[in-house]
């Protein structure tokens, strides 16, 4: 009789983390490589160190993003062919910088104007299958830690 009481105790508790670790672990989320730093988009809110929100009304916006039909006039490009296409480029590690999209801004945190007319902070360029515009929007605000880019400096001779 105890091992029946056991192993109905046990039965549950193993479904559960099966059932959670089939759900948790085979979702990809986007990534990106930096150099040593990878950044990637995380639907963990409380994990995220940067929170990114979307606005339709540029007065509103911190950020301002250009979708372009242009790789080589972009900041930040991403191609790819679907799941799989560079397998392990972003590994979980401690330099990892995880970045999560709220409905509404969070604590200060950037404000992004997608479009595809200027001015723009970023301009980037997406034909993706895994990627959609607005992640990567998010992931290049998040790679900067959700700061605008440094004016250009004008070179002096």
């Amino acid at each position: 009789m105890l091992r029946l009481k056991i192993l109905a105790s046990v039965v549950p508790m193993l479904a559960a983390v099966v059932f959670a670790r089939g759900e948790v672990g085979s979702v990809s989320h986007p990534c990106i490589a930096l150099g040593e730093t990878s950044v990637e988009l995380t639907s963990l809110f409380w994990t995220a160190g940067v929170h990114v929100a979307f606005t339709d009304d540029p007065a509103r916006a911190t950020v301002r993003v250009q979708i372009t039909d242009d790789a080589d006039a972009a900041d930040f490009a991403v191609v790819d062919d679907g799941f799989g296409s560079e397998p392990d480029t972003c590994q979980a590690n401690p330099s990892t910088r995880l970045v999560t999209i709220a409905a509404q801004p969070v604590d200060g945190g950037p404000v992004i104007y997608l479009s595809t007319d200027g001015p723009a902070d970023y301009r980037i360029y997406v034909r993706s299958k895994t990627f959609s515009q607005r992640e990567a929007a998010a992931l290049i605000v998040g790679a900067h830690g959700g700061d605008r880019p440094p004016p250009l400096q004008a070179a002096s001779l």
